[in-house]
């Protein structure tokens, strides 16, 4: 027998949560935004020094060797749609993380994406993609990161200047394909934010059996 008196639709002056089961974020390290799932979150602010990764296996090896420390923020990058391509789910590294009783005492960002299922403080769909030059890709070791899904912030303590110095120095990462269905993928995918559409869907079309 339910409780006839609980509130089942409540007040926004009452909410369950202050926040959604899911979070837009949106700074300077993601100015076109970032997903964060804070539905068992226990903290929603997260501040730590940047430990930077170009893919999923290079961050999965630094955490089976535990070279890195509580307060961390796991900077996971080069595995948007076309950086992956194809945006895998950063399944791996999370799970050792928890497997090592870490998941609560570290951040995890990516502009890839994660399982519906995961668990701590990770935030994926960061975008601009590093694939594409966004400012995920000109991170580096110690960098200041802030996290905070009730103010809806994500940012790094660099400055446009220093933002613009660095970029001027990047260039992409080289990939092992330079030809193929995955090369071809990857020019064609547009960003994650859009849905990582490969066509510009029904308002590109010119004629009836345009995408068929």
């Amino acid at each position: 027998k339910f409780n006839e008196n609980q509130d089942v639709i409540r007040k926004t002056s009452n909410p369950i949560s202050p926040t959604g089961g899911v979070v837009s974020l949106r700074g300077n390290l993601a100015p076109d935004g970032a997903i964060v799932k804070v539905a068992g979150l226990k903290n929603l602010r997260f501040v730590g020094p940047a430990r930077v990764f170009d893919t999923e296996e290079k961050c999965f090896e630094c955490v089976e060797k535990r070279e890195y420390k509580e307060g961390d923020v796991l900077v996971i990058r080069y595995e948007g749609p076309k950086g992956g391509p194809g945006m895998r789910e950063m399944l791996s590294t999370t799970a050792a993380l928890y497997g090592q009783g870490m998941g609560d005492k570290v951040a995890l960002i990516t502009d890839g994406r994660f399982s519906g299922a995961t668990r701590g403080f990770c935030i994926g769909h960061v975008g601009p993609e590093a694939a594409v030059g966004g400012p995920i890709a000109h991170i580096k070791d110690g960098d200041i990161i802030t996290l905070d899904a009730v103010t809806g912030e994500i940012s790094v303590n660099v400055s446009e200047e220093e933002f613009a110095r660095r970029k001027a120095s990047w260039a992409p990462r080289e990939t092992e394909y330079g030809s193929g269905a995955i090369w071809k993928y990857a020019q064609l995918v547009g960003p994650a934010r859009f849905g990582a559409l490969t066509n510009p869907g029904a308002k590109g079309e010119k004629e009836q059996y345009a995408d068929i």
